[in-house]
């Protein structure tokens, strides 16, 4: 016997998984709390298993919920882009993207196929750190953005996880020094209170060398061997290396996930937009691990 999956019970379930909040979700979706729950309710029912165990401030996945949440993604994936198939007028208007200092390589051929796909569309890019960023959608001052989260506390749609690896100078000894001399890209970066912390808790002292919005000028004292920093390990430079913890005495740092984050209310080129990062970004995530295995 066939049975359908209701899309809008799978589209209410995605919206929860990623805010991990049923109050949160009704903002968001327009309806009030109580039809939300019931919504994942009903959903529950219809599969037979639990997907959300309830804790005291925060809704986690349950793991059927988590191995549910990959095939819910594509369902509506593929339900989105055949409707813009299907009813596909050409794009107009401004679109607001949002990207951390370290990601503009990165989601530039993203945009460079969005633009060409989509002449009539102009785009306006913004960087700033990553709290910033997360900010300016939440407000609706972007209409799409890439976030940077510590993977544990993730929101939106991960796009990937890479490690956070210590960068040095080739040939640098910078790292044996103490106070330990850091170059940060912002003081408001996401990076900077977990490296913080980490050299806290190993008891390493520390200075600031300097910081800035330029990634290039961060680099640069990397490479003139003033400074060690922290980047994602894709994005680290090939005349750069990375220092592996413990063995030089430098605290392990956490993954962070890149994510992909949109406004409670999202406009249509927004939503192409974003079709373009998640085929660009999550493609390309072996080979530029491929490349640095090959320079590092």
């Amino acid at each position: 016997m066939t049975r359908n999956l209701d899309l809008s019970l799978i589209r209410t379930f995605v919206t929860v998984a990623d805010n991990g909040s049923m109050t949160v979700a009704a903002n968001l979706l327009h309806m009030t709390q109580g039809a939300v729950s019931q919504q994942v309710k009903r959903l529950e029912d219809v599969l037979d298993c639990l997907l959300f165990v309830r804790k005291t401030r925060k809704l986690e996945l349950s793991r059927q919920g988590e191995q549910f949440l990959v095939k819910a993604r594509q369902l509506l994936r593929l339900n989105d882009e055949i409707w813009a198939d299907v009813t596909s007028q050409p794009l107009h208007g401004s679109l607001r993207v949002g990207v951390p200092y370290d990601l503009v390589t990165p989601l530039a051929p993203a945009m460079k196929a969005f633009a060409e796909a989509h002449p009539h569309v102009e785009i306006s890019l913004v960087c700033a750190a990553s709290p910033e960023l997360s900010e300016a959608v939440n407000s609706g001052r972007l209409d799409v953005s890439l976030v940077e989260y510590v993977a544990g506390a993730a929101e939106g749609e991960v796009i990937r996880i890479e490690s956070l690896v210590w960068v040095a100078g080739r040939g640098s000894d910078a790292w044996r020094k103490r106070p330990l001399p850091l170059s940060m890209v912002d003081e408001r970066c996401a990076f900077r209170p977990v490296v913080l912390g980490a050299l806290a808790d190993a008891g390493i002292p520390w200075r600031t060398v300097f910081e800035s919005g330029n990634i290039e000028a961060t680099a640069a004292t990397v490479r003139a061997g003033l400074a060690v920093t922290t980047w994602l390990v894709s994005t680290v430079p090939a005349d750069l290396e990375t220092i592996a913890p413990p063995v030089v005495g430098l605290p392990a740092l956490p993954p962070f996930a890149i994510c992909l984050r949109l406004p409670p209310t999202v406009q249509p080129a927004a939503e192409e937009f974003a079709r373009y990062v998640r085929e660009s970004m999550s493609n390309d995530v072996a080979a530029t691990h491929a490349r640095f295995a090959r320079v590092a």
